[in-house]
């Protein structure tokens, strides 16, 4: 089983790629976790946001695998605890999919497209961050997710 956090450019910010790298290496020992980078759709006087949420859903579509589980971080997505999260990647872990690839869309969402294909949606909160924390919050929730269902004391009730 494959986990990806596949998402649009890349991440800059040295504090949140450190943070990043330290839950990457955690998470080795624990499952096979990668998050992959699609290239920044520019914006220009000739794209509009509708335009560049379409060229970024086309991007998306073209790296999923038929077979793939795919999980939208959407804002209108399902809100779990982290006990909850790990309850329910454990039943997408079941499913016999090959990969789960959850997606980080681009700062104008998702294309209808992309929805359409999508087998779910969660939400990592309903406040706003920006996508490099998210890249951030959200390797730690699989790492977390991992701890709780390995029986692990790194999560507190």
């Amino acid at each position: 089983m494959e986990i990806i956090l596949l998402t649009i450019g890349k991440t800059t910010q040295p504090h949140i790629i450190d943070g990043i790298n330290e839950y990457l290496r955690r998470l080795k020992r624990l499952t096979s976790y990668r998050i992959e980078c699609l290239p920044d759709v520019k914006k220009n006087k000739t794209i509009t946001a509708e335009l560049q949420k379409e060229k970024e859903g086309e991007l998306i579509l073209n790296y999923l695998n038929h077979s793939d589980m795919s999980v939208l971080l959407d804002e209108h997505g399902t809100e779990y605890s982290s006990i909850e999260f790990s309850s329910q990647l454990q039943k997408m872990m079941s499913s016999g999919r090959k990969r789960i690839v959850f997606i980080i869309g681009g700062p104008y969402g998702f294309s209808k497209q992309v929805y359409q294909r999508a087998d779910t949606k969660i939400s990592l909160s309903k406040m706003t961050f920006t996508h490099e924390m998210v890249r951030l919050f959200f390797t730690e929730q699989i790492y977390r997710a991992f701890t709780i269902l390995r029986g692990e004391p790194y999560h507190h009730e």
